[in-house]
């Protein structure tokens, strides 16, 4: 192996072992964020026994999570002619990866959160006591945050990245 060769191959490994350790932050499984870096910094698309050997994981643990990045819309299910297996590749715009694990976060996280907010303000709606009008009150409060900071998430995530940049810029300006 080159010296080049020996140098990506050591910058790819931190990456795809940074990117795991990353992964629990937004959602996911290390293995899953793995994959998606593997995918992610690779040039062609990579098979499952390709992905299994690089992250020396078993098969079932590279279909399952493979799968999951697939629904998630972050990786892309590639037919090869002449081929009767499957090989993937990952979403490489980094806005576009920004976007789907926003959406998802959101579907998974927040939503089922904001629910929980919305029963428990309108199961202590009209409470008399100091404790319970207390607890309404909290309730409404967070209620109106969540439901606020995801709004927002939305409305950026809909932006052309851009103009995200652009805004991002003048409010931290």
């Amino acid at each position: 192996m080159s010296d080049e060769a020996q140098r990506l191959k050591q910058a790819r490994d931190e990456f795809v072992a940074q990117w795991g350790a990353m992964g629990s932050q937004w959602g996911i499984n290390r293995t899953m964020a793995q994959i998606h870096a593997l995918l992610m910094t690779a040039v062609e698309p990579i098979g499952t026994d390709d992905v299994m050997a690089e992250l020396e994981i078993s098969r079932g643990n590279a279909h399952t999570n493979l799968k999951e990045l697939v629904t998630w819309g972050l990786v892309r299910v590639v037919v090869k002619k002449g081929e009767r297996r499957e090989f993937f590749e990952a979403e490489k715009d980094v806005w576009k990866i920004f976007t789907i694990v926003t959406r998802e976060r959101k579907k998974r996280e927040i939503e089922p959160a904001l629910a929980v907010l919305s029963r428990c303000s309108e199961g202590s709606r009209g409470m008399k006591s100091a404790e319970g009008q207390a607890f309404h009150s909290q309730m409404q409060q967070l209620e109106e945050f969540v439901g606020f900071a995801s709004k927002v998430a939305d409305r950026v995530g809909s932006m052309k990245h851009g103009f995200a940049v652009q805004l991002a810029a003048k409010l931290l300006g």
